[in-house]
């Protein structure tokens, strides 16, 4: 299974958009430096994924989100959950 995820550092009030298919291992490498994008950001937080069935598939739709519309489309979706998620008393 892959897919497509957006991760948010709280310290930089930045958000990065990826792939792969072992996310588990993609976060851990994030918040030990160990991505060269992400380096020295922060902790990382996991805000939102896509699941795709294959590679090919996933790899476009993170060049989609990467694109100025796809970032435009982001943008509402993120602020929203970035918002819900700053106002929690669990933060």
């Amino acid at each position: 299974m892959w897919l497509v995820y957006i991760i948010y550092s709280r310290s930089t009030d930045e958000t990065y958009v990826g792939s792969t298919n072992n996310f588990k291992r993609r976060i851990i490498q994030h918040n030990n430096n160990e991505v060269l994008s992400t380096k020295n950001k922060g902790l990382w937080i996991p805000i939102y994924i896509e699941f795709y069935p294959n590679e090919a598939s996933t790899r476009l739709r993170e060049k989609e989100l990467k694109s100025s519309v796809g970032r435009r489309y982001l943008k509402k979706i993120i602020n929203n959950i970035i918002e819900i998620w700053q106002g929690s008393s669990d933060g």
